[in-house]
């Protein structure tokens, strides 16, 4: 059986244009896989905890010697990467703050950085490759080549880095100019910001093809 892993992150809610996007994208799924499964996980609701000293230790130490703090750590990053490996599907909402990814989408890649668990620890190859990784992100702004902001947007760049050592490769569908209906000042972009969602929208339909009734 097939399954989805839906995660958003975006924490403006109802408002959120990564949230609508996955929302699409998860509807267009279930549409093509109808005896799929989805399983989500809200990083901008229920936050993961950041790395720490005794999550650390956890990763470095073997399960047999943790203490029963460093063994909640590690059944969480346990459960993260089974997560993962469940899952056939997974799509990703990655909004852009402060020109970069939210600091629980780092966090969430940050679990995922497992030897043993998604690193094979001879070979040091990523072990949850093989996955439809699709990357909805969404960004207030414009920062494709030429504009004034070009190169400034470090979410995106970045998570293909953060990712690599599990093997984990995304593929990016992205809507931009978010901002342009509620800042007056991109008021004149708005149109720009029309054309960005629709082309985002339409990438999204044609990921898979819904069964026919």
């Amino acid at each position: 059986m097939t399954n989805l892993l839906h995660i958003d992150s975006s924490i403006t809610g109802e408002h959120s244009t990564s949230r609508r996007l996955t929302a699409r994208a998860a509807a267009a799924w279930r549409a093509a896989h109808p005896e799929g499964t989805v399983t989500y996980r809200d990083l901008g609701t229920d936050p993961l905890p950041h790395l720490d000293a005794v999550t650390n230790v956890a990763r470095t130490v073997p399960p047999e010697q943790h203490t029963p703090e460093q063994a909640a750590a590690w059944r969480l990053i346990k459960d993260l990467v089974d997560e993962v490996k469940a899952a056939d599907t997974i799509v990703l909402g990655l909004p852009l703050y402060n020109f970069g990814p939210p600091s629980t989408v780092k966090a969430w890649v940050d679990h995922l950085i497992a030897p043993g668990l998604s690193i094979d620890m001879e070979t040091r190859e990523g072990l949850l490759g093989g996955r439809d990784f699709i990357v909805l992100a969404a960004r207030g702004g414009g920062y494709g080549a030429g504009t004034p902001r070009e190169g400034w947007d470090h979410a995106q760049s970045w998570i293909p880095h953060g990712l690599s050592l599990t093997g984990l490769e995304p593929r990016f569908v992205t809507a931009e100019l978010t901002m342009a209906k509620v800042n007056p000042a991109m008021a004149d972009l708005i149109p720009l910001a029309d054309e960005s969602q629709a082309e985002a929208e339409r990438a999204i339909d044609a990921l898979w093809t819904p069964v026919a009734a």
